[in-house]
């Protein structure tokens, strides 16, 4: 009778064991499941990182153009140039200007030739001052060779200031070649990025003024994929960082499209009257060939997880 007794409560506690496991098994996954952010952008699209317009910023004639529409051209490749000649060649006058001043800084010959002076005047003080002590001048002539050598030490100090002037005459003209060389990088015009020529504007020999586009460059190989989050539901719980899958669809077939992975790059601050705020996040472009197969204007969404 005891026995059966024992029987029964260990199998009740046995049942209240697995009970509450699967009670604390099921809260668990309720519990991760509630905490577990996935959520869809709305109004995605891939847009341009940059895009510029490119322009002279001198005014003249467009003697050289090294590009053309389709074209990649890379960061810091000159892509024009506007008559440079004056430029060029106001640019040798001021380097020849400025060798002249550094020799003129660097010599010396003034000040060794003062000091030379300057010695060989003291020693005649010296000896004319031993000759008036014996009588054998009188004192006017010490006296003259005393003043020569006190105006020998001025010479010197003379020649030490001239030394200083012609370094700071130096630095001048080394300024003025600085400027000389903006005047020429001034009329190269130069890609601000690694970009795709998109549109070209002007033509070989035309005249252009400062500002006048060039061409039309956009950046092709990393591009920025926008939307929407609905800011009732997520405001508090989408922040910048988070892992996310994004999908580009190809002709606005949202059946099927590329997806690639990465991190949420921007969640903005505004909600706007909709009660949405918008966030982004970069992708690399892929290449089919020489084909870029993600071009901006494509619609795409942002899938987050957490």
């Amino acid at each position: 009778m005891r026995s059966n007794l024992y029987s029964l409560l260990f199998r009740a506690s046995a049942a209240i064991a697995i009970t509450t496991g699967c009670f604390v098994a099921n809260a668990s996954a309720q519990l991760a499941n509630e905490t577990r952010v996935e959520v869809t952008t709305e109004n995605g699209k891939v847009m341009f990182i940059n895009h510029v317009k490119i322009s002279a910023e001198v005014e003249g004639k467009l003697v050289e153009l090294a590009i053309e529409e389709g074209l990649t051209v890379d960061e810091g490749s000159v892509v024009g140039i506007v008559d440079d000649t004056a430029s060029k060649l106001a640019l040798e006058l001021k380097r020849a200007e400025e060798e002249e001043a550094l020799l003129n800084a660097a010599n010396e010959i003034n000040l060794r030739d003062a000091y030379s002076s300057a010695e060989l005047a003291k020693a005649e003080a010296s000896s004319y001052k031993e000759l008036y002590q014996q009588s054998a001048v009188p004192f006017f002539e010490m006296e003259k060779k005393r003043l020569e050598a006190a105006r020998a030490d001025l010479r010197i100090e003379l020649a030490q200031m001239q030394m200083k002037i012609e370094k700071a005459k130096y630095i001048a003209k080394r300024s003025e070649r600085e400027i000389a060389e903006f005047e020429v990088r001034r009329r190269r015009i130069t890609s601000p990025f690694t970009g795709f020529v998109e549109k070209r504007f002007a033509q070989p020999g035309e005249w252009v003024q400062p500002g006048s586009p060039i061409a039309e460059l956009v950046r092709i190989d990393k591009l920025r994929v926008e939307g929407d989050i609905n800011a009732l539901g997520y405001s508090d719980r989408i922040v910048a960082g988070m892992p996310v899958t994004i999908t580009v669809f190809n002709q606005g077939d949202t059946t099927k499209g590329i997806t690639v992975d990465g991190k949420l790059g921007f969640v903005s601050s505004m909600v706007d009257a909709a009660d949405r705020y918008r966030v982004w996040a970069e992708i690399d472009n892929q290449k089919s060939g020489d084909h870029w197969m993600i071009k901006p204007g494509m619609v795409a969404a942002i899938t987050i997880k957490q």
